[in-house]
């Protein structure tokens, strides 16, 4: 009996990820996982409390890595924390591009549910450190736009292998990204020349 709960879970993770794949989170219901599975939606919550707690699992080993990646990042500064946070954000972004993709177009609203709350906190630490925690305009914006286009390009060059796709991203934030160096002497920015 136990083996056939574990395969019926499993058939239900699947089976999401299938649905939200091709229709998106939102335009799922827990309706539409079970009529996939051929079971009832009594059974989809007798495995999952509700479409947020399937969801949380699917995300989990990738929120794992997040978690681990804000690890990672804590006290580190300057070039380092950008080095590391662009590489470790590229291998994470590739690994799970799979479940990036399910959720394509849907982060913002995700971030507001309670299961995926602290995400929005480890993403600004991760924006700030790919940002080399300077408050400089530029590397800001920078690491933002990297932080969206990143997830973004895995998700829509499925075509490109995963070798490939990691050296073209990390290519591109060697590209884009302006290592940050305590000891070098900030630009003048505009203010700076008018004053």
């Amino acid at each position: 009996m136990a083996r056939a709960v574990s395969e019926t879970h499993g058939e239900i993770l699947a089976a999401a990820a299938r649905q939200f794949a091709v229709t998106g989170y939102r335009g799922t219901s827990l309706q539409d996982i079970a009529r996939e599975v051929g079971c009832s939606k009594a059974t989809v919550l007798y495995h999952f409390a509700s479409k947020e707690a399937l969801l949380a699992e699917l995300m989990a080993p990738a929120i794992a890595v997040l978690r681990d990646l804000d690890d990672q990042l804590t006290g580190l500064t300057g070039a380092v924390a950008q080095q590391a946070a662009a590489v470790g954000f590229v291998d994470l972004a590739v690994r799970f591009r799979g479940e990036i993709a399910l959720l394509r177009g849907e982060f913002a609203e995700l971030l507001c549910q309670p299961a995926f709350a602290h995400i929005q906190q480890i993403s600004e630490r991760l924006r700030d450190a790919l940002a080399g925690h300077s408050d400089r305009p530029v590397a800001r914006v920078t690491a933002l736009v990297l932080l969206a286009g990143i997830p973004e390009a895995c998700a829509e060059f499925v075509d490109i292998p995963d070798d490939d796709l990691r050296s073209a991203l990390l290519t591109l934030v060697r590209r884009a990204v302006e290592p940050v160096d305590a000891d070098l002497p900030q630009q003048p920015t505009t203010e700076d020349k008018d004053s």
